[in-house]
């Protein structure tokens, strides 16, 4: 089975340059196969003031194989369609926990960049660091974001227009692009 990959090879893509972008890539960075270092194993979305879940996912509980991970798979593993309630774009402010395995190597300035655009235009961007992660540890990563403040108008764009809010979501260890995921969102 052929894989489907819109990825191009890495050419050095450095946190400073993403930071720049003012609209979302068209293909992914980076390929899967550069993240040895981290797997996901958890991840919640919720307002912050109701504390209202919006989004939740768990991996079943199987042990990670590092040295033998299959890393080949296309790039549906790394895009997610998210559906969120309207009132979501009313939120002042989200929160989400990531829970994610480091492998036995440990990782030096794990960091991640996310940037989010509506109908191509920048929307937000964040910028989180975690640092140190311990060899073969699993850590629990809690991020609040500071949602922007839209108008009527603006949301109900959002509402009518689905999957043209998008993001980009770019995680480096000592500044070298491991892992490009993207995601697009709709309000219904």
């Amino acid at each position: 089975m052929a894989n489907k990959s819109k990825s191009t090879r890495p050419q050095n893509v450095t946190p400073e340059m993403v930071l720049k972008y003012t609209k979302p890539t068209d293909k992914f960075l980076c390929p899967l196969s550069l993240n040895k270092y981290i797997e996901f194993l958890e991840f919640r979305i919720r307002d912050m003031e109701s504390s209202k879940v919006v989004f939740e996912v768990k991996r079943p509980s199987v042990e990670i194989n590092w040295k033998e991970r299959d890393l080949s798979g296309g790039d549906e593993l790394r895009t997610i369609a998210y559906t969120f309630p309207v009132d979501f774009l009313s939120y002042k402010t989200v929160g989400t926990t990531l829970v994610f395995a480091v492998c036995p190597e440990g990782i030096q300035n794990f960091r991640m960049i996310e940037r989010h655009y509506f109908k191509g235009k920048l929307l937000k961007s964040f910028d989180f660091t975690f640092g140190y992660c311990i060899p073969n540890s699993v850590n629990t990563w809690e991020a609040v974001y500071s949602l922007p403040e839209l108008t009527e108008k603006q949301v109900q764009e959002m509402v009518d227009n689905p999957g043209s809010t998008l993001s980009d979501s770019f995680y480096f260890v000592d500044d070298r692009l491991i892992m490009h995921n993207k995601a697009s969102y709709s309000y219904s």
